[in-house]
């Protein structure tokens, strides 16, 4: 049976994704809107290929920043590729994560499913693509690709469909009694998954 793989294995891996995810004068990971939190990944394996500076958590993984989190099957973090030296292979700073496989990006606020995910340092950005619903408290946003902003907030979703009568185009269903925060009049409501679209979850 194979064991999960500890960080402290791969020494090198383990300067690489401190690099990566908290590097001065870099753009570190933020998953968490305006987070500056460390990011902790967990998962049932850890595979590393130093050659292409990846580390490939598979099996229920996840990687948390403040209260904020992104959960997928499998979570692939490419760090950028600084070439070749005395030692090898030279990893810098976090380039990307991608995320495959029931992937759920939760907020306190929001959840949201999708297919796909990639978070781009550089833009601090996470594109949702796939069968993607957005859920806060009862209200529900459904389309093909969304695109969230983590440090302004400002999150686009569309379908590539336009036209009135279309089928296809983004779709939302609101409730006119809850607030921006997902309160209903009556009180607090936390946040739940979204309803089953088109691939019915037990």
């Amino acid at each position: 049976m194979n064991r999960p793989a500890a960080l402290s294995t791969f020494p090198s891996l383990a300067v690489a994704l401190a690099l990566a995810l908290a590097a001065p004068g870099a753009a570190p990971a933020q998953i968490a809107p305006a987070g500056h939190g460390p990011v902790d990944v967990t998962a049932d394996q850890l595979e590393v290929q130093q050659g292409q500076c990846l580390a490939n958590w598979s099996g229920n993984a996840e990687a948390l920043q403040d209260n904020s989190r992104l959960r997928a099957d499998s979570l692939k973090i490419y760090n950028r590729q600084l070439g070749g030296g005395s030692g090898g292979q030279s990893c810098g700073a976090l380039d990307r994560m991608e995320a495959d496989g029931q992937v759920y990006y939760v907020t306190p606020t929001q959840v949201v499913k999708a297919d796909h995910a990639v978070y781009t340092a550089a833009d601090t950005t996470i594109v949702m693509t796939g069968d993607v619903v957005a859920a806060q408290g009862k209200n529900v946003t459904a389309g093909s690709r969304l695109v969230i902003n983590t440090n302004t907030g400002v999150a686009t979703m569309a379908t590539g469909v336009t036209g009135r009568g279309a089928k296809g185009r983004v779709r939302g269903v609101f409730f006119p009694d809850q607030n921006a925060s997902g309160s209903t009049a009556g009180g607090p409501q936390a946040p739940v998954p979204p309803p089953p679209r088109r691939h019915p979850q037990s």
